[in-house]
């Protein structure tokens, strides 16, 4: 290996369901050797994940006890960073997964506890009554803390209910024709008569972002009950009784007196306008919710959160940078952190090479989006599961081969 003229900066997403995106760069950073100046920066593009990768790019880590997807208290965190000197403000980065994922779905009886990630069919969904409650909770523990900016990461929902139970949370009323609150989830909406945001707390001059990259409507075809519902448990029967709760809530936001949902940015009222945008489908509505109630801006997740780490000054001056997640595949190139990093790191004249536990992605497709050389578990292992299991030590090989051929 030849003497490095700089540094390697370690970029990686996870590899789900066997290394944290963490993990990924100090197994790397193993492999390469004592003598490679490394800078670890593990990543994330908004979804799963995304506090974990921020903490550990210097942000601090906040616990609080919330409400669960159905309502069981869970202890979730957010990430935290306080004003810098240079004068950006607070900014705390909120992951709906770690409130109101899946993954805080309770274990179904009879099933195999003690996981962070359990199979999908260990847990109790709860596709009509789950709620982003949680979500808000969260929110509303940043704002009093002093957040001048909230980001918050979409991903791995639990829910279908438009937000609904993260407004509930910061102080939105969601009210019936008798003006009774109603009770939590998707389902519910449908008895929407009334939206009442007096009560919402104080978030002038808070700034917030979703960073992501689902561009889905809230309703329709392509809308959050029908693309995303049955994930979540939902029958075909739960999507049409879904799509009909978000389009009443849409519907009702949209003629509600006062409402920021009830205008476009141009000032002209338009029903359901927000519903429509991009983005509004997100995280079973959340991204609706965080549009309409919040003036939210929806940012590419990978390219905001890299600029939020820092990036671009710890890319100056490197020699490479290695990325990767657990599949490089065509989601890859829709926005997915690998394809992130190399078009940044692009910018800055430094060629990138991956990692990964498998590929689907040909030489021509990864040169493209930026790639020099990907470098597969399974080319030094072809079963599957061993990969699983063995994702570390294997990594650390892979690792050997890119120092051997790139450094």
């Amino acid at each position: 290996m030849s003497d490095l003229s700089g540094h390697v900066v370690i970029a990686p997403d996870k590899f789900r369901g066997s290394l944290t995106a963490a993990e990924v760069v100090a197994r790397v950073a193993a492999g390469l050797g004592p003598g490679v100046t490394t800078v670890a920066l593990p990543v994330a593009d908004g979804g799963d994940g995304t506090v974990d990768a921020v903490v550990a790019g210097g942000f601090t880590r906040v616990e609080v006890e919330v409400a669960g997807p159905v309502g069981e208290p869970v202890q979730a965190s957010y990430a935290w960073r306080d004003a810098s000197a240079g004068g950006d403000v607070a900014t705390a980065v909120v992951e709906l997964a770690e409130a109101s994922g899946l993954r805080r779905l309770p274990v179904a009886e009879g099933a195999s506890a003690g996981t962070d990630s359990p199979a999908r069919g260990d847990v109790r969904l709860a596709a009509l009554t789950a709620t982003s409650y949680g979500t808000g909770e969260l929110i509303a523990h940043a704002v009093r803390r002093g957040a001048g900016r909230v980001v918050l990461g979409l991903g791995g929902s639990a829910s279908t209910d438009g937000g609904a139970g993260m407004m509930r949370a910061l102080g939105v009323r969601f009210l019936d024709a008798e003006g009774q609150e109603l009770p939590f989830g998707g389902a519910a909406l449908r008895g929407l008569e009334k939206i009442d945001t007096s009560g919402l707390v104080e978030i002038d001059g808070v700034e917030f972002v979703v960073a992501g990259d689902v561009d889905n409507p809230l309703l329709g075809p392509h809308g959050a009950a029908a693309v995303y519902g049955p994930q979540k448990g939902a029958s075909p029967e739960d999507v049409k009784l879904l799509d009909a709760a978000l389009a009443r809530l849409a519907a009702v936001a949209a003629h509600t007196h006062g409402l920021v949902g009830a205008i476009e940015h141009d000032g002209v009222v338009r029903s359901m306008g927000v519903a429509a945008q991009p983005g509004a489908g997100a995280a079973g509505g959340v991204g609706f919710a965080a549009l309409a109630f919040l003036a939210a801006d929806f940012r590419p997740g990978i390219g905001y959160l890299l600029d939020l780490l820092g990036f671009h000054d710890l890319v100056l001056g490197a020699r490479l940078v290695i990325t990767g997640e657990g599949s490089l595949d065509e989601q890859t190139l829709r926005g997915k952190a690998p394809a992130g990093v190399a078009a940044a790191a692009a910018k800055a004249g430094v060629p990138v090479v991956a990692v990964c536990g498998r590929r689907t992605l040909g030489d021509d497709e990864l040169n493209a989006a930026g790639i020099t050389a990907a470098y597969a578990l399974t080319d030094i292992e072809p079963d599957p599961a061993v990969c699983m299991s063995d994702a570390g030590p294997l990594l650390e090989r892979l690792a050997r081969r890119v120092a051997e051929n790139h450094l």
